[in-house]
């Protein structure tokens, strides 16, 4: 090995060692919503000027929802049969923009849709309530229960 290439050989594993840390961002960040764990959502919404979005059916919203929360569903399933003018794609207009956006499902794939539908269509300050509302009841928090 010739010493004159033992600095172009360190500048390689360097830069190999750049493009590795740099590969290995999480995914979370590129979606551009926010994943939150049910603890961090409890603050948020303790702090308040938060819109709290439910984004699962009307059966699962009726028998129990965290206060202040609003539904649009975003798919049917569960037993409903919604029209699609009723689902999440036609009423995103509905969640407010400028606003930090909290959204849940029961468990968390739901809402991770809708949190990126709404990236998607220009929202910021979004948040995915990780487990869902199954998390939340499981931590003790309060919902509200019944129609």
């Amino acid at each position: 090995m010739n010493k004159q290439n033992l600095p172009y050989i360190a500048l390689f594993f360097m830069l190999l060692i750049v493009v590795w840390i740099f590969s290995s961002k999480p995914e979370a960040n590129q979606s551009g919503f926010e994943t939150v764990n049910v603890d961090e959502a409890r603050e948020m919404l303790e702090n308040g000027d938060i819109f709290v979005l439910d984004v699962r059916t009307p059966a699962e919203f009726n028998e129990s929802y965290i206060e202040g929360a609003v539904l649009i569903p975003l798919e049917n399933g569960y037993g409903s049969n919604l029209g699609t003018d009723q689902l999440f794609e036609a009423r995103i207009n509905e969640v407010p923009k400028g606003k930090k956006i909290l959204v849940y499902c029961r468990s968390g794939r739901r809402s991770a849709a809708a949190s990126q539908m709404l990236v998607d269509a220009g929202y910021t300050d979004v948040y995915n309530m990780r487990g869902g509302i199954n998390e939340w009841i499981r931590a003790g928090y309060p919902v509200v229960t019944g129609p």
